[in-house]
């Protein structure tokens, strides 16, 4: 308890036995250690009479006890329905985290505690190694830094214990009787199994999941200091030859945290690394990732176009500087500032007319960049690449008398 000494503490409360028990020893200590204590009980509207009766021992006990009650109602099924679909669970747990942020965002408290114990992170290893993950997946119970989870090194038996010994009430929700849900049937038969094997199952599972998730973490931050961020438009590039653990976390983390990828997306951009320049594959939530070269990129595609626009004394300097130099007054009439197009073709300095296509290749410059860049042209001709070529066609000579820097 030491660690939050002097801290608002808001536990949530369900009524179960692990909520009430965390809620007694914060209770318990509040005195000793300087803690605010408070509750707040989510009402999620999924069973009827029974979940109004868990709200009304919540509001009950924390009277008896004297410690002030945040209650927070959410309709599930409706949030369901105005969704178009969706699991239950994960719902009422949005629902709940929500509900976590509100407390800690109207600064009503400074840390919220929720109940998990050991046998959470067991129940949780079992179903993601039965269902197939990865060691990224062993990171069972998600980190949020106004989250705390005191009991989560405790078992469920000794928590059933504390609340015998201290005659604690609570109620029971009759749903997690019913083992036609997959974490219950893992809660009643398949972890009791495992005990028998062996009597210490649980312990071993739970410190094997810690295990994984700390060299996850530790692989993990090596992957992150192999991507290279480029350019102004968030695109992000991951080396082919990095060792399998690094690239495919590299790639996670360029995928992005928002939107639900699955193992079958990481597989798709493996085989990449296989494929020759330009071959790309499509990534849920509008992103691409495409092989050029030495890497694989993660770019979005649609990139505000260039808009085209007669070419003025907007698009160059007269100062010198570095960089492309040309003649202004060898550009012809007609010119215009724009995006590349099928059928552009350049006379690149000091050589010979070429595709613009083939003269980008030969650069190494890929389709992601070559669909960005801004061009001056007159008709298909083009004469200036920016930043990269100038035609010969206008190339500073003796006779220049005005120089333009690209």
């Amino acid at each position: 308890m030491e660690q939050y000494r002097g801290k608002r503490v808001c536990v949530a409360l369900s009524g179960g036995a692990d909520s009430v028990c965390l809620l007694h020893c914060f209770y318990n200590r509040m005195q000793e250690y300087g803690i605010v204590l408070s509750a707040v009980h989510v009402e999620h509207g999924i069973r009827g009479e029974e979940s109004l009766r868990d709200m009304r021992f919540c509001e009950t006990l924390c009277k008896e006890w004297g410690v002030p009650l945040k209650v927070v109602r959410v309709n599930v099924p409706a949030l369901i329905q105005e969704n178009g679909g969706g699991n239950v669970e994960s719902v009422a747990r949005l629902a709940r985290l929500n509900a976590f942020r509100g407390v800690i965002y109207q600064n009503e408290a400074d840390l919220i505690a929720t109940a998990h114990h050991r046998n959470d992170v067991v129940e949780t290893v079992l179903f993601r190694l039965a269902r197939g993950t990865s060691p990224a997946g062993m990171r069972t119970i998600q980190n949020f830094p106004f989250l705390i989870r005191p009991l989560l090194n405790v078992s469920r038996e000794d928590i059933l214990r504390y609340v015998c010994e201290n005659n604690l009430p609570h109620v029971e929700d009759s749903t997690n009787s019913d083992e036609s849900y997959t974490r219950n049937y893992i809660r009643h038969t398949v972890l009791p199994a495992f005990e028998k094997i062996h009597g210490n199952s649980a312990e071993h599972l739970a410190r094997f999941a810690a295990q994984c998730a700390q060299d996850d973490e530790y692989l993990t931050e090596l992957a992150k200091k192999e991507i290279k961020h480029i350019g102004a438009h968030g695109d992000m590039l991951v080396p082919v030859g990095l060792p399998e653990p690094l690239f495919l976390r590299a790639c996670f983390l360029c995928m992005g945290a928002k939107v639900d990828y699955t193992s079958a997306n990481l597989e798709e951009i493996a085989k990449l690394k296989g494929l020759q320049t330009g071959k790309k594959v499509c990534l849920p939530g509008g992103k691409t990732a495409a092989r050029e070269y030495g890497n694989i990129v993660f770019y979005y595609e649609n990139v505000e176009p260039i808009a085209e626009r007669p070419f003025a004394e907007d698009f160059f300097v007269l100062a010198p500087r570095p960089g492309l130099r040309a003649d202004l007054d060898a550009f012809p009439a007609g010119c215009v500032v724009r995006a590349r197009r099928e059928g552009d073709f350049i006379v690149p300095y000091g050589g010979r007319k070429k595709t613009l296509k083939k003269f980008l290749t030969d650069r190494k410059i890929s389709a992601r960049l070559g669909r960005r860049l801004t061009l001056v042209a007159c008709g298909s001709e083009v004469l200036v690449v920016k930043g990269v070529e100038i035609s010969d066609k206008v190339k500073v000579t003796e006779s220049t008398k005005r120089i333009g820097y690209f």
